[in-house]
């Protein structure tokens, strides 16, 4: 899965190599998702009326939107869930609580920005939504483990060679 995922990534050094390799890669991609240890609750988010593709819903709308402020209630009414059900329903499917995964998108986004479109961490966090740089180096630090600057130089070097 990592290494199907790292060729994809190295996509972005190649631009001119994606029109003929993304799909491909992509699809490898999905493979080894579906045949992971997750790929049965995967598959079942394509069930209709089930509540995985009713989070599933939430989940698209968090990932097509997460720079924006999405109220916990509204993405509840997009499940047709009440609130107190999405929340455990929520987590039980993604192992997260709603905010928790929005932050994680935005916070994998503006690593995506820095190390692929070289953006500075300031500038990458109030491109995901964050209004507070000092929050945003914080949380980054708590995900991956380092602060946003020395994860983006690492990063790219780590790309480079």
């Amino acid at each position: 899965m990592a290494e199907a995922a790292l060729r994809l990534m190295r996509l972005l050094d190649r631009p001119e190599a994606a029109p003929l390799l993304h799909t491909p890669l992509v699809r490898n991609l999905h493979y080894w998702l579906l045949a992971g240890r997750h790929g049965a609750t995967i598959r079942r988010l394509g069930w209709p009326g089930s509540h995985i593709h009713r989070v599933g819903r939430a989940v698209a709308v968090l990932r097509r939107e997460f720079a924006q402020p999405l109220p916990v209630e509204h993405l509840a009414a997009l499940a047709d869930m009440s609130p107190s059900s999405f929340h455990k329903n929520f987590r039980r499917v993604t192992s997260l609580w709603p905010l928790q995964f929005q932050k994680q998108l935005r916070l994998i986004e503006a690593r995506r920005l820095m190390t692929g479109e070289g953006l500075s961490a300031s500038n990458a966090a109030f491109r995901v939504g964050y209004e507070s740089v000092s929050q945003f180096s914080r949380e980054y630090r708590r995900l991956f483990g380092r602060p946003p600057a020395t994860d983006r130089a690492q990063s790219r070097a780590a790309v480079a060679s």
